[in-house]
Parts: C-alpha cells; sequence; structure tokens
C-alpha cells in the first residue's frame, strides 16, 4: 500500500503516530514471510523427491514422504502450514478489506493531495529506475519457478554455440539423446544443434561435479563411467539416490524449474560428460518441449475418441504417451503377438491386414490415418494381437501407451473401444 511513505510530508502528523494499516501490512509481511520460510522449503523438497522418483500414484506417494519426514523442521513446518491455511486466507481476505475501508478514509480526509503527491514523486521514480545489482548478478532463484524475462532481465536473441566433434562423437552423441526422455519431444534439426552446443567435460574418479543446493547452470548427459547422486537427509548424512550411467542425464532439474540443486553427484569413477548450459537448454529444449506440448495437446482434442475426456485427465495423458516412429514397410504390430503397447496414429498412414484362415495370404482389412489408433484390444482381452498394422507411408508417427498407463488413464473409455472393436471383423 504505497500511501503509507507519502504521509511524513503531510502537516499535523505525529512523527511515531502509527496508523491502523501499518499494522494491518505488517501483519500481511508476517504471514507472507511465514509461508516463505516455513511452508515453501517442504513444498520444493517434496516436488524434487517426485521429480526423482517419478512416482504413478501421487497422493500416497506424499503423504508417506510427509509421515516418514514428519519429524525434520522444515515438515513440522509444513504440516503446521496446512493446518492454517484456511485461517491464513480469512485473516487476509479481511485485511484487505481493512485496507480499503483505510484508504477510503484517507482519501476523505486529505482529498486529491495524497494522490497528486504520488503521481509526481512516481514520475520522478521512473526516470531514476536502475536494474537491481543483486538480481543481475544472481543467476538461479531459490524458489521453483520458470525463467522470467523482462526490464531487468531481457530475452536476447540467441545464437546456439558450436564446440567441435568428430563424426564418431556426433553419431554416439545422438545414439544416447534419441533413447533419453528429456530429448523425445525433438526433431532432427533440433537434435543435430543441441549436439553442436554440447560441450565435452571429463571428471575423474571421486569428484565431485554438484553440491546439493548450489545454483545450477548447466546439465549433464552422460556418455562413459558412472556419476552417483547423493541427497542430504536432516541428520546431516547423505544417502544416495542414483546412479547415472551411459545415456543417463542429470542436473536438469535446476534448468527446467530454476531452482537450486536437487542433489550432489560425485564422480564413482573417471567419466566422460557432455555439458549443456542453461541459456542452450532454455533456447533447443525448452523450447521444443513446449511447442511439442502444445501441437500433442490441440492433436488429442481432435481425436474423437479422447472428447469425453476431462482437460485434466488428456493433460496426464500427454505426459505419458511417447513418441515413436515407424518407415515404409515396417510392421508395426505383428498379428498373433503378445500385445503391450497402445498407440494414436499422429501422422503418416497405416494399413491393418488380417489372415482369416492359416497358411492363406492377409486380406486388408483397412487403412488407418491422422487420429486413429490400434493395438487396443489385445490389452482389453488380455489377448494376441488380432491383425497386423504396417506403415504405408515414408514415416508413421506414433504415439505410444504402455499396458499399466493404458489400463490407468483409459479405463472409463473401455466400453467406447470395446463398441468400435467390429470394425476389425
Amino acid at each position: 500500500f504505497s500511501v503509507t511513505p507519502r504521509l511524513a510530508v503531510l502537516p499535523s502528523r505525529s512523527p511515531r503516530e502509527v496508523e491502523p494499516w501499518e499494522g494491518a501490512a505488517a501483519m500481511a509481511q508476517e504471514h507472507q514471510e511465514y509461508i516463505q520460510q516455513k511452508v515453501n522449503p517442504v513444498l520444493e523438497n517434496l516436488v524434487t523427491q517426485l521429480l526423482l522418483e517419478r512416482p504413478e500414484q501421487l497422493a500416497p506417494f506424499m503423504i508417506k514422504w510427509l509421515s516418514q519426514n514428519s519429524k525434520t523442521p522444515a515438515a513440522a513446518a509444513f504440516t503446521e502450514g496446512v493446518n492454517v491455511l484456511s485461517e491464513l486466507k480469512v485473516e487476509m481476505e479481511k485485511l484487505q478489506e481493512e485496507v480499503k475501508d483505510l484508504e477510503k478514509q484517507v482519501q476523505t480526509k486529505y482529498g486529491n493531495g495524497i494522490q497528486n503527491l504520488e503521481e509526481t514523486e512516481e514520475e520522478e521514480e521512473v526516470d531514476e529506475l536502475e536494474p537491481p545489482p543483486a538480481y543481475l548478478k544472481k543467476g538461479p532463484r531459490n524458489s521453483v519457478s520458470a525463467e522470467a524475462y523482462g526490464q531487468f532481465n531481457p530475452e536476447k536473441v540467441f545464437v546456439p554455440p558450436v564446440y567441435p566433434k568428430s563424426e564418431e562423437q556426433k553419431e554416439r552423441l545422438s545414439s544416447i539423446l534419441k533413447d533419453s526422455f528429456l530429448f523425445a519431444a525433438m526433431d532432427s534439426n533440433e537434435v543435430a544443434i543441441l549436439i553442436d552446443a554440447m560441450q565435452e567435460k571429463i571428471v575423474e574418479n571421486g569428484t565431485r561435479l554438484i553440491n546439493q543446493g548450489d545454483d545450477g547452470d548447466c546439465l549433464y548427459v552422460v556418455d562413459q563411467g558412472q556419476m552417483n547422486c547423493f541427497i542430504r537427509q536432516s541428520d546431516g548424512c547423505e544417502r544416495k539416490v542414483k546412479e547415472c550411467t551411459a545415456g543417463d542425464a542429470f542436473g536438469e532439474l535446476a534448468l527446467l524449474y530454476n531452482c537450486p540443486r536437487a542433489a550432489s553427484v560425485e564422480a564413482a569413477e573417471r567419466s566422460v560428460l557432455w555439458a549443456l548450459d542453461r541459456e542452450s537448454f532454455n533456447n533447443i529444449v525448452k523450447k521444443a518441449a513446449v511447442a511439442h506440448r502444445e501441437q500433442l495437446e490441440e492433436f488429442l482434442q481432435r481425436v474423437p475418441l479422447l472428447q469425453t475426456m476431462e482437460v485434466y485427465e488428456r493433460s496426464s495423458l500427454c505426459d505419458a504417451l511417447q513418441p515413436v516412429t515407424f518407415r515404409e514397410g515396417e510392421v508395426i504390430v505383428h498379428q498373433g503377438e503378445i500385445g503391450e503397447t497402445f498407440y494414436l496414429l499422429e501422422e503418416g498412414t497405416a494399413v491393418v491386414s488380417k489372415v482369416y484362415v492359416p497358411g492363406t495370404p492377409a486380406k486388408e482389412v483397412m487403412r488407418l490415418g491422422h487420429g486413429d489408433y490400434f493395438g487396443e484390444l489385445a490389452l482389453l482381452n488380455n489377448d494376441l494381437r488380432a491383425a497386423s498394422i504396417t506403415c504405408a507411408s515414408a514415416t508413421c508417427r506414433c504415439l505410444a501407451l504402455s499396458r499399466r498407463t493404458f489400463d490407468r488413464l483409459l479405463g472409463p473409455l473401455e466400453d467406447i473401444l470395446r463398441r468400435n472393436a467390429t470394425r476389425y471383423d
């Protein structure tokens, strides 16, 4: 509330007289500090653990984690914070109403003098505004948030760096990135730019590359060797939570969520890594992921089968679908094999063929195109594949869903799927 500091220039006012709204503002500040200092640390630890372990069932995992960590100061503060959240909300609403009433009182008492004085001083302050030095000196902030751009942090034109590599290194790195979920949304051109932007880093055995709580400016992909991840416990001891070997990536959480390092990472042996800096990650990987996510959500909205799903359910489906590409003539599904995957056809054309009498040629049943799906019968009936599906265009880009995820996310659509199963007859 910007009126309070201006009252110092008005006549007939005791220099130490405390206005009612000052107490309200102080209380609001106290609530804000409580949330930042007590509640946020537990939320950050909980989110970090969720991202590290990626449980299928979120609620039971969170309850178990809170129970196990209930004796830590941060968890105790969180529990206390949960109990008083509703009270804080009510108090905040009351404070806002009080501030509005006090504004009216001040305006009635002093007329337009305050407003004119504020406008004059604000105009003068705009010309003297300078970027805060602490913000410019400090990189990642101590909270989980997205990268912010504005007057003090303008988004620059990005020119991807290029670090020389041999063809063998490029092929090896391309093979590693192709199998990593972090880069699954990227096309071949984006992967090529990403490979050029990655810098080789050799780490000797026992070297601690990352310390928990530090600011993070790079992610790393393991080419050779092993890196161990440790999390500091409430008693000060460290617990190993993950072993990163060839093909694994680590350090991405600090870049994805602009938060401090969630774990410490140490070399278990001499290792060869590829480092990607924050700016390259944001402009190559994150933007590609955001663009792909938007395209995927738009695609799912147009699939007739999924139109009865809620927005949240489609969003969960977006997170679970894995892109996979097939070339012309490649058999995606073989009749008679065990089925473990459900497919949505995002791009291309596929042919459904079926052998009705053993020993006779397969007959074409139908053709599938953009938005069609297949592979559901074996999952619904726990049976073998009823037909073969072959890529009939230059490429077929599919979105795959495992049996376990299919049962969890598409269970409510079982009646529709069974009703449409007659199309294969």
